[in-house]
């Protein structure tokens, strides 16, 4: 068998492997993209974000036809047909899957579809549907994502216990739906099923849902939650978990009690793991950590100057935009354009309702640190914009160094929050202070202005709240 020559692979093509590939291929470099899968993309595209996002969609359109009552519209009751749901939402895949196939064709960027695993620091050996085809490269992304935790005492081989990987595919909709874990994966699912007409109780262990983000901006979501969900339970942990007939029997320690109950299918959403294993890293130089993530430095490079690790696999937060950020990191030092990668700024989004979203530095991050900071706030209640959706239940925050008036953080909940928070990754990422977002003038009405306001609360003069004055 002869071994294929390129000077670089790229092992897995979700939104950080193929991003890795074009930008390499862009550069002029020769490319060959390995994919497990039938379909490119990876698990953001195929079993996450996108999916979850389509199924977030009908929910929130569901939603829409009981809250216009309220305005004076009323609708007869939605009817669902999951056999076209699920096609409305296959058809999405497929038209995105096509198109980074075709993306890659007119790059160039040769597809090989199987599993890959290095024979050495230079050999990645991949089985195919044909056989095995060895490549012989100079440099290799390693970019095969990550998968979710099932713990072994959830692991009763039961198709009614499910991971996000099951929920989305929404077989059924279960009368009763437990989510262990309210991070966001746990609430984002339990937001649909509870839409669809599941009744859904979530179990957290922790003091809060969506721990990470400042506590006050996850509230909105919460008491949303609270009105759309059967229960949502922090401090609250499943201590055993058993097949019932057609059922699934689980045990609940929560306030001191011990709560047995049945389930009609029950959603494990406790994190995510990273999918390394098998893929022959124990033949390169290439380490892992503690808890089996690639080792890499601030180049994405691994311990084997021939090897890089990108995305979920290499640890981090495990979003997909990080995926893509770090592609064009590890294809830049693979290039020798740069010494060395300064930090990013990283936001994240939770498409609950009220969507969440933050950047840079948080007020809990920021008080648990003892860095100093001042803190502006703009209810939505003020924002003629919000009023109009009949959403005010928002809020912007902004966190600025009391000396430079630096803005150090954004926060975010409320309607279209995901797509807010860029402007607060640009200010961050040009170094804006609270003065720069106050003198931009910003359309009315829009939700963008509460950015602007926000800022202006932190001089004391917002024009439609009243907050106090900042000494000068």
């Amino acid at each position: 068998m002869e071994p294929i020559p390129t000077e670089l692979v790229v092992v897995g093509a979700g939104p950080g492997g193929y991003a890795a590939a074009f930008y390499a291929a862009d550069h002029g470099r020769q490319v060959i993209l390995v994919e497990r899968e039938q379909q490119l993309g990876g698990v953001c595209l195929n079993r996450g974000c996108i999916p979850s996002k389509a199924l977030l969609h009908a929910a929130h359109t569901i939603a829409l036809t009981r809250e216009a009552a309220h305005w004076g519209i009323t609708f007869t009751p939605p009817q669902l047909d999951l056999a076209r749901l699920r096609a409305w939402k296959a058809s999405i895949l497929a038209r995105l899957g096509q198109g980074v196939a075709q993306l890659a064709q007119r790059r160039n960027v040769k597809v090989l579809g199987g599993r890959g695993y290095f024979e050495d620091s230079q050999t990645l050996r991949v089985e195919t549907a044909q056989g095995q085809q060895l490549i012989r490269f100079q440099h290799a992304i390693v970019a095969t994502g990550s998968q979710p935790a099932l713990p072994r005492t959830f692991d009763l081989g039961n198709p009614r216990v499910m991971t996000s990987t099951e929920a989305l595919e929404v077989e059924d909709v279960p009368a009763r739906l437990l989510v262990v874990g309210g991070g966001y994966i746990g609430m984002e699912l339990g937001t649909v099923y509870a839409a669809l007409g599941s009744e859904v109780v979530v179990v957290e262990a922790l003091d809060n849902i969506l721990t990470g983000s400042d506590p006050d901006l996850a509230r909105p979501v919460a008491a949303r939650a609270r009105q759309n969900f059967k229960e949502i339970r922090v401090k609250a942990r499943v201590v055993e978990m058993a097949t019932r007939g057609a059922q699934i029997r689980v045990v609940i320690e929560h306030e001191g009690q011990r709560l047995e109950e049945l389930y009609d299918r029950v959603l494990v959403a406790v994190g995510r793991v990273p999918q390394c294993d098998d893929l022959g890293l124990e033949n390169t130089r290439a380490t892992r950590d503690e808890k089996g993530f690639i080792v890499v430095d601030e180049n994405q490079r691994t311990e084997d100057p021939a090897l890089y690790a990108i995305g979920d696999v290499a640890g981090g937060v495990l979003l997909a935009h990080k995926a893509s950020r770090e592609a064009r990191i590890a294809v830049e030092a693979i290039l020798g354009e740069h010494e060395s990668m300064p930090d990013f700024v990283i936001p994240a989004v939770v498409f609950t309702d009220p969507e969440l979203a933050w950047c840079g530095l948080t007020e809990a991050e920021a008080r648990q640190k003892g860095i100093p900071i001042e803190v502006a706030k703009f209810p939505w209640a003020a924002s003629g914009r919000a009023l109009t959706f009949d959403r005010p239940d928002g809020m912007t925050k902004l966190i600025v160094d009391p000396e430079t008036e630096r803005v150090l953080g954004v926060g975010i909940v409320g309607h279209g929050a995901g797509e807010l928070i860029a402007e607060g990754v640009l200010a961050l990422e040009m170094g804006a202070t609270a003065k720069d977002l106050a003198l931009a003038v910003h359309p009315h009405p829009t939700l963008s202005e509460t950015l602007m306001e926000c800022a202006e609360v932190f001089y004391g003069h917002a024009t439609h709240t009243i907050g106090r004055k900042r000494p000068t």
